[in-house]
């Protein structure tokens, strides 16, 4: 019997309500993206990104995606919670993977009431875990660290102090994908802490700040790659990665039209030939999320994590 495609898109996301999100110290140390300064405090920090989160959640829900939110807990005490995708990935197998976290603070992020919930929800069956490594001091932080190309079996990376290649190569071996590494840095020369905020990666396209990779070796792998896998190669300049152009999802509805989801910032940042262009590919969806961003450091795409239940 013929094996059914894998799909490289869901209609199915779990988001995390934040319940004391905040400024980081330790995630900072190399998340470029993040600022703090003393303009907010920090109630109204975390009210403002609770508003965002909510808006965005509506947002999609209308737009027909199915959105299964969890409220984050108020102890043990997290900032960033609502970036649930480093932690854990769902694929079609029936598997669940659990991932090793840079900093302290994000390690209690991962819940083992959430699995359940999703276990019993959606039928999951197995369990991997790579957590184990943060006793070495190896990380690598779910689809922050890499993008999954899932119908080819081919995973992106690039390599920083949260994207260790050991542990990279023991994602490979429990999925059976193929990995394609490289270097990135940013206009400042400092290493990129992950590659979903350089890239992103749907159906058909991908978008991709090709400036932050130097070596010409690995820029020709990459564009070998996306030929092989037919992906229209959409480039971002470094500006409008730092406006976290990068960092979308593409996800579908439930009647089967396909979203590029990504923040306000994002969307305006992009020049009129880029949106005609991805707009000829899929359908463009953004909300703002200019609190989180910028005290989390990250945006759209790592408020998700996709959800590929099993048939």
């Amino acid at each position: 019997m013929l094996s059914q495609k894998k799909q490289q898109i869901t209609s199915h996301i779990l988001m995390v309500r934040p319940a004391n999100f905040g400024f980081n110290e330790e995630t900072a140390a190399n998340n470029a993206f993040q600022k703090n300064d003393s303009s907010l405090m920090p109630a109204e920090i975390k009210k403002k990104a609770i508003k965002e989160f909510d808006d965005f959640v509506y947002l999609l829900r209308q737009t027909g995606v199915d959105v299964t939110v969890v409220e984050d807990t108020e102890s043990p005490f997290k900032t960033d919670a609502v970036f649930p995708n480093n932690w854990v990935t769902f694929h079609s197998d029936g598997t669940i993977i659990t991932y090793p976290m840079y900093s302290e603070m994000r390690r209690r992020e991962r819940r083992e009431d959430i699995l359940e919930k999703m276990m019993r929800q959606f039928h999951f069956n197995k369990r991997v875990h790579l957590e184990k490594s943060e006793v070495e001091e190896k990380f690598l932080e779910g689809t922050g660290s890499m993008i999954l190309d899932r119908e080819h079996e081919v995973v992106y990376a690039c390599l920083s102090p949260r994207t260790d290649i050991t542990i990279l190569d023991e994602f490979c071996k429990a999925t059976g994908y193929e990995k394609v590494v490289f270097n990135a840095v940013d206009g400042n020369n400092k290493e990129i802490y992950h590659t979903n905020v350089m890239m992103a990666l749907s159906e058909n396209f991908v978008v991709i700040c090709m400036d932050t990779i130097k070596d010409e070796k690995e820029r020709d792998l990459l564009l070998k790659t996306f030929k092989k896998t037919n992906k229209e190669v959409i480039k971002i300049t470094l500006a409008q990665m730092m406006a976290f152009a990068g960092n979308m999802l593409q996800v579908k509805t439930r009647s089967g039209d396909s979203l590029l989801v990504m923040s306000e910032q994002a969307f305006l940042s992009l020049d009129k030939d880029q949106v005609r262009r991805l707009n000829q590919l899929t359908n463009l969806l953004y909300s703002p999320l200019y609190i989180i961003e910028k005290y989390g450091g990250g945006s759209a795409r790592c408020m998700m994590a996709e959800i590929f239940a099993p048939a």
